[in-house]
């Protein structure tokens, strides 16, 4: 019971996954006995090409569950089960931590030339697969398929990046103390690395983990969603073709619990890195306390979009809305909160509106769609209930606020204005296609609003500082705001600021730790300093 109750809630199981997940896209299923023209080609051209993996990676080898227990994995724009994989538990996992930590050795004492090979043929494979690979995102996950193979770009970049960084892992020479000693500073691979990753971006979670890991000499068990395990496997797939070891690698995923008791519990896993929610993340890291595990954890965020008199309307609808409306509003970084100061707030109101209607909902394979499915109904649940508690207070919804007729877990591209303080989306990450406008009167108001994401309304105790945007054309103005915001990640004029060359992750609760960068590479790097006595004998 390492987890706890609430984590176990949070993170699944395999049983969970088979009978109470979906329901509704379950339900269709029923009536849906083949996949759709689309859909049913993309899968049988991704399983001709041994893309397309059902089973756990555990030392190089492709294996079933020992009990041969396995999940369904959804497409959830249609419902339909694009594949049942293998629901690993106990067992497999200590077999794939034992495995990454006998191959620690050999994989660690390589050159950082020798690893960064490796990593430069994975990042050569996965952009030539980077259509079938996008494919397979939007098959498990729903984003539309431009966008996915978007992720693919983005998720290479870090194995790119990180394939040059391994070879600039340096130390330090200490002018010594005294005349006879020398002292030195070593920075070496901390050892095996559990890796926890979400659904939202199936490849890029994984990479910009993984990619500093063996990038520095550690190998590593990636558990990935069970709701979007394939990409995993496509990836760790393309990792042994382009040379990564036996066991360097391990990727298994099914019940969640116990893989997750399993990683926080082995005196050989060192480190622990995870995406995901805040509520989970504190259970993580209290669960790895025992052995004393390094952790770096990017949770939760509470986004706002800050929106002055002096922006540019242009930029500022064209920034909202790239921060806002990415995979649905399903990421972290996702503008949650557009504050908008009074002398334009009527005018960015109209304008934003204008243009979240040009949206276009529905399949990820249907050309021109921007907007895929929200990923379950628990997550459509959410959002509506967000809305419902926003209108039921004096919100205004200018467009959206319903469930879209396409049916299935898709939501209506939604603006609401007039939206306070009291109301559960000014304080939790609402995850879906909901941009509320608040009013806001001085900067120094902005400044408070911002900062201000401590839920103290309800049963959340997040206080949030993840990413947050700013749209002005003043330059003092912006550096006298982005300096008091507290979050880990500022966009000025900007939405889309993620990059593998800058470093990424929140203060605050909202997480521990930076990954992209060269900053990343210190997540899995253990600092050793050496002392050489007698220097002065002839």
């Amino acid at each position: 019971m390492v987890i706890g109750a609430a984590a176990r809630v949070a993170i699944g199981g395999c049983r969970k996954l088979v009978s109470s997940s979906h329901t509704s896209l379950l339900l269709v299923s029923s009536h849906c006995r083949q996949m759709s023209t689309d859909a049913q080609s993309v899968s049988e051209k991704l399983r001709s090409s041994g893309l397309l993996r059902t089973q756990g990676l555990i030392g190089g080898r492709w294996i079933d569950s020992y009990d041969k227990k396995t999940i369904k994995v959804n497409n959830p724009a249609t419902g339909e089960i694009v594949a049942d994989v293998a629901c690993m538990g106990t067992k497999e996992t200590n077999d794939a931590i034992a495995s990454s930590y006998e191959a620690f050795t050999s994989w660690s004492r390589l050159t950082a030339g020798e690893r960064s090979k490796v990593l430069r043929r994975w990042y050569d494979l996965l952009i030539a697969h980077k259509e079938e690979l996008g494919q397979l995102i939007t098959l498990e996950q729903g984003k539309p398929l431009k966008e996915a193979i978007g992720e693919v770009a983005y998720g290479a970049s870090f194995i790119e990046y990180y394939a040059e960084e391994a070879k600039r892992v340096y130390g330090d020479i200490i002018p010594p103390n005294l005349s006879d000693r020398r002292l030195l500073v070593l920075k070496q691979p901390i050892g095996v690395v559990g890796a926890i990753t979400p659904w939202n971006f199936p490849l890029a979670m994984i990479t910009r983990k993984v990619g500093p890991a063996l990038a520095s000499g550690c190998t590593v068990v990636v558990k990935p969603s069970e709701l979007t395990p394939l990409t995993a496997l496509a990836a760790a797939e393309l990792a042994l073709q382009a040379g990564v070891p036996p066991g360097a690698l391990n990727v298994v995923m099914g019940n969640a619990p116990e893989i997750g008791d399993a990683l926080l519990t082995s005196p050989q896993v060192r480190k622990i890195t995870f995406t995901g929610s805040t509520a989970v993340g504190k259970k993580l890291m209290a669960a790895a306390a025992p052995t004393v595990k390094k952790v770096s954890l990017e949770l939760g965020g509470n986004a706002p979009s800050i929106v002055f008199d002096d922006a540019d309307l242009d930029v500022a609808v064209k920034g909202t809305l790239a921060a806002k409306f990415r995979n649905s509003g399903q990421t972290c970084v996702c503008a949650n909160r557009v504050l908008v100061q009074d002398g334009i707030y009527d005018k960015f109101a109209e304008a934003f509106s204008e243009a979240v209607q040009k949206l276009e909902v529905g399949d990820g394979f249907k050309e021109g769609t921007t907007q895929g499915p929200l990923i379950n109904d628990a997550a459509l649940q959410k959002v509506e209930s967000f809305v419902q508690d926003a209108v039921s207070k004096g919100a205004k919804i200018l467009l959206g606020g319903k469930r879209h007729s396409l049916g299935m877990t898709f939501y209506e591209p939604t603006v609401i204005r007039d939206v306070s303080s009291d109301m559960i989306m000014s304080k939790e990450e609402i995850f879906g296609p909901v941009a509320p406008l608040i009013r806001f009167k001085t900067e120094e108001d902005a400044i408070r609003l911002a900062n201000d994401t401590n839920c103290r309304f309800w049963k959340c105790v997040v206080c949030a500082g993840l990413a947050a945007y700013i749209f002005t054309n003043s330059v003092q103005r912006s550096w006298r705001v982005f300096e008091a915001l507290e979050y880990g990640l500022v966009g000025v004029n900007e939405g889309l600021i993620s990059t593998e060359v800058a470093p990424f992750g929140g203060v605050k609760q909202s997480g521990l730790g930076r990954e992209g960068s060269k900053y990343g590479m210190d997540e899995y790097l253990e600092i050793k300093y050496v002392c050489l006595g007698d220097m002065n004998r002839h």
